[in-house]
């Protein structure tokens, strides 16, 4: 049923959040809080068949072999690495563009983060600048034990390059970054289904959301999956007996329940965030010779987790669009490696051109199933307006 059929979201027309995720939960209010009864009275709480079920259903939905439910995002991709057995001191390329815990997840298990260049028009990992760091690896004999790709707001990474290069150096493990990106696909196959595993964020704000944090990890190697699978809970096969290093990463029966009904409207949703980007399309004309917004392409298939809008000056374009009630946000406003909790780790990092350059340019617009078309085609004149007032 239409968002807009159920609730009045007329007060959002002079206030457009940049996100809103009580939207969900207002779409789907009946059915979700009759799961959420059916659980609590269940009396079974943490790794239940609520989780169970999800785990079937989700990797059914991708075309994998196995999904682990897990705590968050950032766990999930932690658990990713060491089940593919990277461990300290080994080196895995990623990308500086990039949410914080993509580098963090690598840190955590004491690895090194390679950082490689964007791309201009997708902003996701640069298959050359890949290619460059494995032959110069490939000469140093020093061994990438990692790559770590991010689909990154709601389109995916250049994958048919990117596996073609890992196989071409070694059949080096690619683990994706998938928490932006759920439901996209490239040439008929989903985000997460390429490498040998990956990881996903059901975060709040995120196409397919819960209502707190969860995450999910997946892969289609056996022996990887008994691995997280024991891993999420302090390595037990027995439980109490730990065999193996493990964490407490579990994915609650709860949220569990309410991704069982979420899911199944995941496409629909998707369907509506790249219906707004049309709008946002069209209403936003280049002006001046600039064209501010994110590169179109047949393919691959963008889920629009965020329309983001290139700029000179984000953040006077932000403090416009405040002014007439409509919130932005910008991602992000420093890559990783200039960050500060980050410089000891990338001392002198200094050849991401691509990825220096989007500092303080980016400005991701409201974007979220329940906006409706009108008020992006607002939002987008708003654009226009200060566009043609700013040279």
């Amino acid at each position: 049923m239409n968002i807009q059929r159920k609730f009045d979201l007329s007060y959002m027309e002079l206030s457009v959040p940049q996100a809103f995720p009580l939207g969900r939960y207002l779409a789907h209010q009946r059915i979700v809080l009759e799961t959420v009864k059916r659980v609590l009275e269940r009396g079974w709480y943490v790794l239940g068949t609520e989780t169970e079920s999800f785990e079937r259903e989700f990797a059914q939905y991708l075309g994998v072999a196995k999904a682990i439910g897990v705590g968050n995002g950032t766990d999930a991709l932690e658990l990713c690495l060491r089940g593919c057995g990277v461990g300290p001191g080994d080196k895995v390329v990623t990308v500086s563009h990039t949410a914080v815990a993509t580098v963090a997840a690598i840190l955590r298990i004491g690895a090194v983060p390679w950082l490689v260049d964007v791309e201009p028009g997708s902003l996701c990992m640069d298959p050359h600048a890949l290619e460059q760091v494995l032959e110069q690896d490939r000469c140093a004999g020093s061994g990438i034990r990692a790559i770590v790709p991010v689909h990154l707001y709601g389109r995916m990474a250049d994958m048919p390059a990117i596996m073609e290069l890992a196989a071409q150096y070694g059949d080096v493990p690619v683990i994706e970054d998938c928490a932006q990106a759920t439901g996209a696909s490239w040439q008929g196959r989903k985000a997460g289904s390429w490498g040998k595993a990956a990881a996903f964020s059901f975060y709040p704000t995120k196409n397919l959301a819960a209502f707190g944090d969860a995450g999910m990890a997946v892969t289609r190697c056996d022996s990887i999956a008994e691995s997280i699978h024991c891993m999420r809970q302090y390595g037990w096969r027995q439980r109490y007996i730990s065999e193996s290093f493990g964490v407490n990463s579990r994915l609650d029966e709860i949220h569990a329940a309410v991704l069982r009904v979420m899911l199944p409207h995941l496409d629909e949703d998707n369907q509506r965030r790249s219906s707004l980007a049309d709008y946002y399309h069209a209403a936003i004309l280049p002006s001046k010779g600039r064209d501010i917004r994110p590169e179109r392409q047949p393919y691959p298939q963008h889920v629009y987790h965020q329309y983001v809008v290139q700029v000179e000056d984000a953040g006077l374009l932000q403090r416009h669009l405040l002014q007439f009630g409509v919130s932005t946000v910008p991602h992000y406003p420093l890559p990783v490696h200039r960050m500060p909790a980050f410089l000891h780790a990338f001392p002198g990092h200094d050849q991401l051109p691509v990825t220096d350059t989007l500092t303080g340019r980016l400005l991701s617009l409201p974007m979220f199933p329940d906006l409706m078309p009108k008020q992006a085609t607002h939002v987008g004149k708003l654009i226009c307006d200060w566009l043609d007032s700013n040279p």
